[in-house]
């Protein structure tokens, strides 16, 4: 679970969405985990998927992704999805970018938290001394210490000197090896957050953030009622997120902890549970008028 912050309007948030006045449409912020919710084993976003972000889109809502993943590994996503101009929120809310295609390289940083990455590693190598580690260099990939094996981060990577590897403050650390999550605890003495994202590694950020965060910025950005945000995840990194919303959806494939905090639960990511709850959302129709489509039960 990825520090203990959340929006301080949580409890306005839990409340009951007001009516729309006079039946008019309202905009939603949907923010949306990648990992397990939209993409499955396969590591693709399937057509039925991206139809669904496309239809909510043009409906006016704004769709955010929200991602553990570096920005390098978020952007692709979001060119699949169709999302040429918005927000995303990556490296569990230590980076928020605005992305569109005016922009050079199709995205501006709107809010980078970066911290001292010496100690973190320091601690690291002192309780297992075999721990890979890397520093993320945003939009671009990874500095390490030793080459991790293909597919397991985004973008690109250079094996450095330590030196060169905790030279700079970074927004995100990985830290890979057998027996890391005994580390959880000494690490966040250390003032930071860290996120277990598997038996094997942890993501270190700044203190005190999480998507949820990183949502909150994106969503006084762009004026959305905090009684109009829906956020769908399926992992531990997603509790807060899942709180922060006035509807936090769980994934059915989700372990139980994130079912048991969620205000809902839809279909798994095999059963494009996400596109079900993307359906759900008022649509316009003549008028501005507000249109509810149908809802699978597993969204509802």
């Amino acid at each position: 679970m990825t520090g203990t912050a959340t929006s301080p309007t949580t409890a306005l948030q839990r409340a009951a969405p007001p009516p729309a006045e006079g039946g008019t449409w309202t905009r939603t912020l949907v923010a949306l985990d990648i990992d397990g919710t939209l993409l499955g084993a396969d590591r693709s976003v399937p057509d039925v998927t991206v139809d669904a972000v496309g239809h909510a889109r043009r409906s006016g809502h704004q769709v955010v992704l929200a991602s553990g993943r570096s920005l390098v590994g978020v952007l692709p996503v979001a060119r699949r999805l169709g999302i040429d101009e918005g927000w995303v929120v990556a490296s569990n809310g230590a980076v928020v970018a605005r992305v569109g295609e005016a922009l050079p390289g199709g995205y501006r940083l709107e809010k980078v938290h970066t911290f001292d990455v010496e100690p973190v590693i320091r601690l690291a190598r002192a309780a297992i001394p075999g721990v890979q580690a890397g520093a993320e260099e945003i939009g671009w990939g990874y500095k390490v210490d030793r080459l991790f094996a293909r597919g397991l981060v985004n973008g690109q990577q250079r094996r450095v000197s330590d030196t060169e590897l905790w030279s700079v403050p970074a927004a995100r650390v990985i830290l890979r090896a057998a027996g890391v999550l005994d580390l959880v605890e000494p690490l966040r003495d250390l003032g930071v957050t860290v996120s277990p994202a598997g038996p094997d590694w942890l993501d270190v950020t700044p203190r005190r953030l999480s998507k949820a965060t990183a949502l909150e910025r994106v969503r006084e950005r762009v004026g959305v009622d905090p009684r109009r945000t829906v956020a769908v995840g399926d992992g531990v990194n997603d509790l807060e997120m899942l709180a922060w919303a006035a509807r936090g959806i769980a994934m059915g494939h989700a372990p139980a902890a994130v079912l048991g905090a969620a205000d809902e639960v839809t279909g798994t990511v095999e059963e494009h549970g996400v596109v079900a709850v993307l359906r759900s959302l008022p649509r316009r129709g003549p008028g501005g008028r507000s249109r509810i489509h149908d809802v699978p039960a597993s969204a509802r």
